[in-house]
């Protein structure tokens, strides 16, 4: 075992994720500050995004910090534990940060994101209110935005503590596959990709209005991000289960990618009143299939992703020898 370079290498991780996670520490203890001073946030000084992103942040650290001990004690496993440890700081943290976070503001305003609406409103307003598609298009969202929103958190928080992890392993052991180093790195890239597309989403909403019917620019964007997002998942499994049989090495993960998405699509459909998704341009391969709500686009994205998975894997897999 390489335990020199290994805890450098962990410094140099758990240093990385604090520099990463220093403006949504920042954005925690703001808010906290002015909870315990005014007992309230005063809507101009609330982060837009301190949920989730502090709880995310936290998570991320305390993953990475009982690296060390989990994969000495655990081996394989301590991916699974340290993620399973993360994951349930994550819920901890944001449970308290959605429940206990007051924010008061004087004059009628958009509620431009679900967390902010759980911040200003009581939580019976939200059970006894009648939704309309057209509520959600418009900034009013509605709890049940919390299935894809809780889905995207923990995808980047596993696919981030499995980049790190994977890379720690190999080093700790001394394995030196170059095919293990391209799969790991490819889903480094992806999740660094999904982490910067996830941002832009927080303040553009990637440029959608008040329709279901989309721009082209915001139709590709979405197009991407569902891709982007099920490949985080397909190359975390991916790397994984390198070098196994094939089911386990290429279709499984390939199969996970495409079920992430069309996780995604359920989410957003039953964000938008269980009837509609939004529509990513005019024709027949865009229109609603009958009793599927889903389109052709949606069903060819959902595809893609398993297929781009499945193709990066089948070649990375042809590669991987005992030799290596």
């Amino acid at each position: 075992m390489k335990t020199k370079p290994y805890f450098r290498y962990w410094l140099l991780a758990l240093a990385g994720c604090a520099a990463l996670s220093l403006y949504p520490f920042m954005m925690g203890v703001r808010v906290t500050s002015l909870m315990h001073t005014l007992g309230y946030v005063p809507f101009e000084q609330y982060p837009k995004y301190v949920i989730p992103y502090t709880p995310l942040a936290i998570a991320l650290i305390i993953g990475v910090l009982v690296m060390p001990p989990a994969q000495r004690f655990l081996g394989r496993l301590g991916l699974p534990a340290g993620a399973a440890l993360s994951a349930a700081v994550f819920f901890i943290f944001e449970r308290i940060m959605e429940s206990k976070i007051l924010v008061q503001t004087t004059t009628a305003v958009p509620l431009e994101s679900w967390q902010l609406s759980l911040c200003i409103m009581q939580p019976q307003l939200y059970e006894s209110r009648t939704w309309e598609a057209v509520d959600v298009l418009l900034g009013g969202y509605k709890p049940s935005f919390k299935l894809h929103f809780y889905l995207i958190a923990l995808v980047l928080l596993v696919s981030m503590l499995g980049c790190i992890y994977g890379f720690g392993r190999m080093i700790l052991t001394g394995d030196k596959s170059k095919t293990r180093r391209k799969a790991l790195t490819i889903e480094s890239i992806a999740t660094a990709v999904f982490l910067g597309m996830c941002i832009w989403a927080c303040f553009t909403a990637f440029y959608r209005g008040g329709e279901l019917a989309v721009p082209t620019v915001s139709a590709v964007l979405m197009a991407v991000f569902f891709l982007l997002l099920g490949l985080v998942v397909g190359a975390f499994s991916g790397a994984l289960t390198l070098g196994k049989p094939r089911f386990l090495s290429i279709w499984l993960p390939a199969i996970l990618a495409s079920l992430t998405v069309l996780l995604m699509y359920i989410g957003e459909l039953l964000l938008l009143n269980g009837t509609n998704l939004y529509l990513l341009g005019s024709g027949w391969f865009f229109e609603p299939l009958p009793a599927i709500v889903l389109a052709p686009a949606d069903i060819a994205i959902i595809l893609a992703a398993g297929l781009l998975t499945a193709l990066i894997f089948a070649a990375l897999n042809k590669r991987e020898s005992p030799a290596e």
